[in-house]
């Protein structure tokens, strides 16, 4: 199999550190199947990410942004329990999710032994699409001697 690095050498690139630590992380986590999740799209702007976490509770899960980076981590704290069978994982995990630039967490919920984290894609007004008018000039106006101005 072949490994990142030896596809994107970091000796072959020099200013491109950002961009091969995504590289990386992305590699590390596509090996990494706990805990399992969904990635659902609802429309252009609004996602859900679920990631079935059974047997954790509100205070043993941890949902955070630093940047565009949304980390969602679970430590299980012991109950004393004795187990015959265990069936149901509850080890200790990190899973890093990369967001785009415009996106946003708008929140989370816990139930039934899922965790959804909302997500939204806010576009600033300036990288909306936008309609542009169109003039009709009458057959007299020259194209010629039509102005431009800015701002219409």
């Amino acid at each position: 199999m072949t490994g990142v690095r030896s596809l994107f050498p970091r000796a072959s690139f020099v200013g491109f550190d950002q961009f091969l630590a995504e590289v990386d992380l992305a590699a590390k986590q596509a090996s990494d199947n706990y805990p399992p999740h969904n990635i659902v799209k609802y429309s252009e702007t609004d996602y859900l990410i679920e990631m079935a976490v059974a047997g954790f509770s509100q205070e043993e899960l941890n949902v955070e942004v630093k940047g565009r980076t949304l980390t969602v981590t679970g430590e299980h704290v012991s109950r004393g329990r004795e187990f015959i069978h265990r069936g149901i994982s509850t080890k200790k995990f990190k899973r890093v999710f990369r967001l785009s630039e415009y996106t946003q967490v708008v929140g989370a919920d816990l139930v039934d032994g899922i965790l959804a984290v909302k997500l939204e894609v806010v576009l600033p007004e300036e990288k909306r699409p936008r309609k542009i008018s169109i003039n009709k000039l009458s057959n007299e106006e020259n194209h010629e001697n039509v102005k431009i101005s800015k701002g219409e």
